[in-house]
């Protein structure tokens, strides 16, 4: 019986210990996916909020355009997160019902033993006929055996009602989780209806925005183009000056001045590594905003023929947004373009990071600056209301995508 029982015990330890993995991969996967969905929830919400301030301004086709095809994708997003978190707790409603089932019947199977194991001993109880059990052995040995045999069943029906115990209580427990799964359900259904129907209004409006723009859609092609070519005309100018830093720090180390990277003093060494080590915990470069085109390139929203080349990502923002360096560093240039609002370049060992589009600047060329300390003003559009920082990170001149280093970016 000894045997027997610890097999059974090593089993039950086996399974439950498998069970618990289950649920832990579960819960931290449900945790990861809320936690996406409130991310998507707030940058809706900011989106709102930015709209909202500049409801009075009159936007350009172009602006409205991507306004809604980001509003658009982020509501998308939020819509298969939700789905995401439905369907996984339809899989934990399944896996909890079975439980309850496979649990009703052990318990159904434990108090009819217990039930039978109690009339058994009420039957025996009388001090006699344990006695009398006793002295009817053959010799001590066979009286040994049974003395810690009658004990060996006392102690099995103390374990069988403590085990009656805990599968009773852990039948409520799933029971209430259940419902509580149930019922959050439920909530997510819901919020994913009323999610699908905003997304739907803006689906509708974005069309009939798409369709009076179609009318002069070379007009507005020709200006997409001339965007583009002022945006690679800044980006030139920027390549420029890190390309001429890289050739000074090379002479200045005494190495070929046709080097494409930077050479390091052991400072800017520790520096970069500093960087490297906190790449997707950095900061965002604006306290608040959200990130309006990406990086890489991507075909334009209004005709796909043309394409959007982003060396780094654009973030709208609120009026009077202060831009931020994300790191410590030394201010190597402050760019001063014709009909460009100014740029500040920050050089982290082989890193640099460009803030453009400011309005006002608080630092100037050699400074040394710190993470998080303002370094200027975003300029705000004030035909449209629009405060938009285009951040750049890049590594010898070689563009990096901001997203892999800003968290949660």
């Amino acid at each position: 019986m000894t045997h027997k029982n610890t097999a059974y015990k090593f089993l039950l330890t086996l399974s439950f210990l498998l069970c618990a993995t289950l649920v832990l991969a579960q819960n931290n996967k449900q945790k990861e996916l809320e936690t996406r969905r409130q991310e998507l929830r707030r940058e809706i919400q900011k989106i709102n909020e930015l709209r909202n301030e500049n409801k009075t301004k009159e936007k350009s086709q172009l602006t409205l355009i991507e306004d809604f095809n980001y509003k658009i994708r982020v509501l998308d997003n939020l819509i298969k997160v939700t789905n995401q978190q439905a369907n996984l707790l339809t899989r934990n409603i399944n896996s909890n019902q079975k439980k309850i089932t496979n649990l009703r019947n052990e318990l159904k199977v434990l108090k009819a033993d217990y039930a039978d194991m109690i009339v058994k001993s009420y039957k025996s109880k009388n001090t006699q006929s344990r006695i009398m059990f006793l002295l009817s052995s053959n010799n001590f040995k066979q009286a040994y055996k049974r003395l810690q045999y009658m004990k060996q069943y006392t102690d099995h029906q103390k374990e069988q009602g403590e085990e009656i115990k805990l599968k009773t209580q852990e039948l409520q427990d799933i029971n209430t989780s259940l419902l509580e799964q149930q019922n959050e359900k439920k909530k997510l259904i819901a919020e994913n209806v009323q999610t699908q129907k905003t997304l739907e209004a803006e689906r509708k409006q974005h069309q009939e925005l798409i369709k009076s723009i179609q009318k002069n859609i070379s007009m507005y092609a020709s200006q997409i183009r001339q965007k583009q070519q002022e945006a690679d005309r800044i980006d030139a100018e920027i390549d420029r000056i890190i390309k001429e830093a890289i050739a000074k720090s090379n002479k200045k180390a005494g190495k070929s001045s046709s080097s494409s990277s930077f050479a390091l003093t052991a400072e800017e060494k520790v520096l970069a590594s500093n960087f490297v080590s906190n790449k997707g915990k950095l900061p965002w470069p604006v306290e608040k905003g959200f990130v309006k085109v990406g990086y890489g390139s991507q075909p334009h929203p209004l005709d796909k023929s043309l394409t959007i080349n982003s060396n780094g990502v654009r973030i709208a923002t609120e009026k009077g947004a202060q831009v931020r360096a994300i790191f410590n560093g030394e201010v190597i240039a402050i760019v001063n373009m014709k009909n460009v609002n100014p740029i500040v370049m920050i050089k982290h060992g082989n890193y640099i990071t460009a803030y453009k589009n400011l309005s006002k600047v608080y630092v100037k060329m050699g400074d040394m600056v710190t993470t998080k300390q303002p370094i200027g003003e975003v300029f705000t559009n004030a035909s449209n209301g629009e405060t938009i920082l285009s951040f750049i990170i890049s590594k010898d001149g070689a563009t990096q995508n901001p997203a892999s280093w800003i968290y949660k970016m």
